[in-house]
């Protein structure tokens, strides 16, 4: 779920502009700081909007799951498009370990990605957030702080809807952004994302760190702890799917990866 920015070093973003400046404060943050930050807050914000829609909605529509899930997708559609729209200019948005790391390997080519201190940092910054949007979400909804979830998602048909939700939000972002579209990733990934809720059986997860932050929340859109290993290691595989796709389909970059 996000955006692909190369890191500032580098001669282009892929994602821009990323803006570094201090606005004349000598004590605003650095820019890796910035970006970090964007990143803990976007991603906390996109769990704490699905996790809770996801209340709401079992508490709205109590006995209807189908319905459940569509205010919850719709929700989650509406939420990602924001908040890629929201921090976008700070740090791309990437809101996602796969999307990063996908940024890093590719970047490697040219030396326009993610360098690997920023990776550690996105990486961090992402999961640590999605822990914080779990436990926000909760605390909104009148719950504990923590409720660690006991839905079990397991299963050879689910780990495959993983790497299918995750092939194909990675090869959407890269075929944006090596043809020049973008801009257009806000909607676009938020609608991939809304409808995966529905074509997966996994409700499209596709994200390690929205993985991790959806244990602490024993609600609807919650994982228990045993299943998040493999749902992580489908996310990684299809993220390596995806990728070689785009580059099949769009050998040539119109902007820097």
């Amino acid at each position: 779920m996000g955006l692909l920015v190369g890191d500032p070093a580098g001669p282009r973003p892929a994602v821009g502009p990323v803006h570094h400046g201090s606005g004349g404060n000598g004590r605003a943050l650095s820019p890796l700081a910035r970006r970090a930050t964007a990143e803990f807050a976007g991603t906390g914000l996109l769990v704490t909007v699905v996790v809770g829609s996801g209340i709401a909605a079992a508490r709205l529509s109590p006995g209807d799951v189908g319905l459940q899930l569509a205010e919850n997708a719709a929700a989650t559609a509406a939420g990602l498009a924001v908040i890629i729209l929201m921090v976008g200019p700070v740090s791309g948005a990437h809101l996602n370990p796969v999307v990063s790391l996908v940024d890093w390997a590719l970047g490697r080519r040219d030396g326009t990605g993610l360098s690997s201190v920023t990776l550690g940092v996105y990486a961090l910054a992402q999961t640590t957030g999605a822990v914080g949007g779990a436990v926000l979400a909760n605390l909104m909804f009148d719950l504990p702080a923590v409720t660690v979830s006991t839905t079990v998602r397991s299963g050879p048909s689910l780990w495959l809807a993983e790497a299918v939700a995750t092939a194909g939000l990675i090869a959407l972002i890269l075929s944006l952004v090596r043809t020049g579209r973008a801009h257009l990733a806000a909607p676009a990934v938020g609608a991939y994302i809304g409808s995966a809720y529905w074509f997966t059986s996994s409700t499209s997860f596709a994200n390690p760190a929205v993985t991790v932050g959806r244990v602490f929340s024993d609600t609807f859109a919650g994982i228990a702890p045993g299943s998040v290993a493999p749902f992580v290691a489908a996310q990684f595989a299809g993220a390596v799917a995806g990728a070689g796709l785009a580059l099949v389909l769009h050998p040539a970059s119109k902007e820097s990866v």
